[in-house]
C-alpha cells in the first residue's frame, strides 16, 4: 500500500515535470516523461490525456488517439480524453469522428462555453464536408481545370510593377525580380502565376513517378527536405548555397507548403525554376501535396487569400503530377516519406505506379509519401496514424534488392534538421528551421559530390519574417487548437 502511494506521488512529480517541458515546446521529453508517470500509475486518465496532446504537436495524430481512448477507458467523464481525440481526428482529416468526440464533451460540459464553440465550428465542417461530396462529380467526368484558363487573355494593368514574364519564357530576371517582390510582400500578377503553373502542369505530366538524377564526376548536387511554406527561410538556402542552376542543382523533397503562411510564394518561386531550368531543380510529391492536406492546414485558404478559386483546383491537380521519388546516380534513392508494409519493392514497381490522384489511404503511393523508419528491426503502426513504421533490417533488404546505398527521406521535424539512422543507411533531411515558429530546431540540406555520392550536412538556423503567424490561414476550426 505504501509502495503504491509512493508511486502516485512520484508519478504527480513526474508529471509536473513533463508539463515544464511541454511549456518549454520539448515535446518529445514531455512525452518520455509522461510515460514515466504511466508506468508508475496507469490510472491517472489526465498522463494519458497530456501525453496524447504531446503526441499531437509531434504530428503523432495516431498516437494521441490511441492515448485519449486510453484516457477515455480509465475516465469515461473525463472530457479531455473526448477532446485530445476529436482535436487528434480533426487534424487527421477525419471530421466525422471528431463530431463524435465533440458532442461528447458536450453532453459531459453543458455549460462550456468553449466546447458549444467547438462542437458548432465540428458540425459546420461535416455539413461543408457532406455537401462537398454530395456535389462532386465522378472521377471518369471530370474536366482538367486547365482545359478553361487562357492566361494570354488576362489584361496585366498599367499600375502594376512587379516582375513580368515577357514571352513565353521564364528568365533568371524574372525569377530574381519575383523573389524579391515576395520578399518585400508584393504580389506577382495572376496572369504570370497561371503560366508558371500551366507550364509546370505539361513539364511535370511527361515525367516518370520515378526520376533518375545522373550527376557528372566532380559535380555536387543539393538535397533539401520539408520546406513547408516558409518562403524567408528558402531564401536563406539559397543565400547559403547558391541559387539552383543546371551547375549547381537541387531537389526538394515534398512538403513545400501548408503551416507557415508564406506558401505560395515557396511554391511559385520552385515552379519558377523548374520552368526557367528543368535540370536546375527537381521536385517530389510530400503528403502535404493533397487535398486533404491543403484543406486543413492553411494552403487552400492561402492560395484563396492570395491568387484565386481556379489556383485551388489548379494546385490539387499540378500536385498529382508531382514524381514520388528519386534515384540519384543509381545509389541514393530520395523519397519523401518511407518504406513499404511488404518485401521485395523493386523500383520498376515505384516506376509503375499510376500516381495521377489523390494519395489513397495504403498501398505503395502512400507509404512512400507517409511512412516513418523505427529504431527496432521489422515493422509497426504509424504513430501518424498512416502508412507505418520500418526498422533497419527493412532498410537493408530494399537497399540491397535495388542495388543501392543510401536512403534519404524527410518529412519529420529533427532537433538538428537531420538524423542519420539505420546503421548509416538512411538519413532523414528536414529544411524548415523553427518550424511553425515554436520548435527550435535547426534546418539541413545535403550536397552529394560525385562520384562518391558521400553526404555532406549543413545545417541552418531560422532567419527572421514578416509578423504573419504559421496556419494564419487554415481551416478556423483547427487554429482553435494549435
Amino acid at each position: 500500500m505504501e509502495k503504491e502511494s509512493s508511486n502516485v506521488s512520484r508519478a504527480e512529480e513526474i508529471k509536473i515535470q513533463a508539463n515544464d517541458a511541454f511549456k518549454s515546446h520539448k515535446y518529445g521529453q514531455a512525452i518520455d516523461l509522461y510515460t514515466q508517470a504511466i508506468e508508475l500509475n496507469s490510472q491517472n486518465a489526465v498522463y494519458w490525456a497530456n501525453r496524447a496532446f504531446a503526441h499531437t504537436k509531434l504530428e503523432e495524430y495516431g498516437s494521441a488517439i490511441q492515448d485519449a481512448t486510453k484516457a477515455i477507458e480509465v475516465d469515461p467523464r473525463y472530457s479531455k480524453g473526448y477532446y485530445r481525440r476529436g482535436a487528434a481526428y480533426l487534424a487527421m482529416g477525419k471530421f466525422k469522428e471528431a463530431l463524435k468526440d465533440f458532442q461528447q464533451v458536450k453532453k459531459i460540459s453543458p455549460n462550456d462555453p468553449d466546447a458549444t464553440k467547438k462542437l458548432k465550428e465540428c458540425e459546420k465542417a461535416v455539413m461543408k464536408l457532406k455537401f462537398e461530396e454530395a456535389i462532386s462529380v465522378p472521377e471518369s467526368e471530370r474536366h482538367s481545370v486547365a482545359d478553361s484558363i487562357d492566361y494570354h487573355s488576362i489584361e496585366v494593368e498599367p499600375q502594376y510593377s512587379g516582375a513580368k514574364i515577357e514571352g513565353d519564357v521564364v528568365t533568371l530576371d524574372f525569377v530574381k525580380k519575383m523573389m524579391d517582390d515576395f520578399k518585400n510582400q508584393k504580389c506577382l500578377h495572376k496572369r504570370y502565376a497561371f503560366q508558371i503553373v500551366l507550364q509546370m502542369r505539361e513539364m511535370l505530366q511527361v515525367q516518370p513517378s520515378l526520376v533518375d538524377i545522373n550527376i557528372p564526376n566532380g559535380s555536387h548536387f543539393t538535397v533539401c527536405g520539408d520546406v513547408h511554406g516558409q518562403f524567408y527561410d528558402l531564401l536563406n538556402i539559397f543565400e547559403l548555397n547558391g541559387l539552383p542552376s543546371e551547375e549547381n542543382p537541387y531537389l526538394f523533397n515534398g512538403d513545400f507548403v501548408d503551416r507557415g503562411s508564406f506558401s505560395v510564394e515557396v511554391i511559385l518561386t520552385l515552379f519558377a525554376l523548374k520552368c526557367m531550368c528543368p535540370s536546375a531543380i527537381y521536385l517530389a510529391r510530400g503528403n502535404h501535396e493533397s487535398k486533404s492536406m491543403n484543406k486543413i492546414y492553411g494552403f487552400e485558404g492561402e492560395v484563396k487569400s492570395k491568387l484565386s478559386e481556379a489556383f485551388v483546383e489548379l494546385f490539387a491537380e499540378v500536385f498529382c503530377y508531382l514524381p514520388l521519388a528519386h534515384v540519384i546516380n543509381q545509389k541514393v534513392f530520395v523519397v519523401h516519406g518511407g518504406l513499404f508494409s511488404v518485401d521485395g519493392v523493386k523500383l520498376s514497381d515505384i516506376k509503375a505506379i499510376d500516381r495521377f490522384c489523390e494519395p489513397p489511404e495504403e498501398g505503395l503511393m502512400c507509404e512512400l509519401l507517409w511512412s516513418d523508419p523505427q529504431p527496432f528491426p521489422g515493422r509497426g503502426p504509424s504513430k501518424r496514424g498512416v502508412g507505418l513504421c520500418f526498422g533497419a533490417d527493412v532498410t537493408k533488404n530494399f537497399l540491397q534488392d535495388n542495388n543501392l546505398d543510401l536512403i534519404v527521406r524527410s518529412h519529420e521535424v529533427k532537433d538538428e534538421g537531420y538524423e542519420i539512422e539505420h546503421d548509416g543507411k538512411l538519413i532523414t533531411v528536414f529544411s524548415a528551421p523553427n518550424y511553425c515558429d515554436q520548435m527550435g530546431n535547426k534546418g539541413a540540406y545535403i550536397r552529394f559530390e560525385a562520384p562518391d555520392l558521400k553526404p555532406n550536412i549543413v545545417t541552418f538556423a531560422a532567419v527572421p519574417h514578416p509578423d504573419i503567424k504559421p496556419m494564419a490561414y487554415a481551416n478556423n476550426f483547427l487554429r482553435m487548437f494549435q
